[in-house]
């Protein structure tokens, strides 16, 4: 079946969820306030630009989840999700989902985002299949460490094709919806490559390229 890949984060979200996460541990002082604000604003501010260190922002961002319980990490993710996340759900986005649904699509969310931020999200939109940023665990608690490649840039390349060795899925008619010029690498190596509130990189490179340009907010 045709493959409709999303990527998540201000798009079909309208927000960053990594970013927010970061955000509200320091809310609720799960973190040292001051230097956690400064260390995921600086992060942020390299991923805008290109020019993030995926295995250094991961590191600094993973290392909160290894000192609490999964029991306590899912109190303060059902929380998250109430007060950060589900404001952010985009009519228009699901909509285009559902349209990728009813027409019999396989619809996947492909993000850099970490699994433990992403999957409740993913999962409360209806979508089956994520492929995003896999956190080690050791005896049933998180390291604070990548497990593999990390679903970024060229990685998410790489982390679909395996997906697709696994599942029997195709390139061939594959549509790609994202924001970020990050993205590039897939957007160039799907069939309909579609920007959707693109940041000014991106779309630059989809007038030149005649991309279609969508707005979801």
């Amino acid at each position: 079946m045709p493959l409709a890949l999303f990527d998540l984060d201000n798009t079909l979200i309208g927000g960053d969820s990594d970013y927010l996460w970061g955000e509200f541990l320091c809310e609720i002082g799960a973190v040292d306030k001051e230097y956690y604000q400064d260390q995921n604003k600086y992060f942020y501010e390299q991923y805008c630009l290109g020019k993030l260190d995926i295995y250094a922002y991961s590191a600094f961002s993973m290392e909160p989840l290894s000192r609490y319980s999964m029991n306590e990490l899912g109190k303060f993710h059902k929380q998250f999700m109430h007060e950060k996340i589900e404001p952010l759900f985009l009519l228009e986005a699901e909509k285009v989902v559902n349209k990728h649904r009813n027409n019999g699509d396989t619809i996947a969310v492909i993000t850099a985002s970490n699994n433990f931020v992403t999957a409740p999200i993913v999962n409360l939109l209806g979508i089956e299949n994520l492929l995003a940023t896999e956190l080690e665990k050791i005896s049933g608690s998180y390291s604070g460490k990548v497990l593999g490649t990390p679903c970024y840039k060229h990685g998410k390349v790489e982390k679909l094709k395996m997906w697709m060795e696994r599942t029997g899925e195709s390139i061939a008619n594959s549509t790609f919806y994202s924001d970020s010029h990050n993205d590039l690498p897939l957007l160039e190596l799907v069939t309909n490559p579609i920007a959707v509130n693109p940041d000014d990189e991106l779309m630059k490179i989809s007038i030149e390229r005649g991309w279609t340009v969508l707005d979801w907010r």
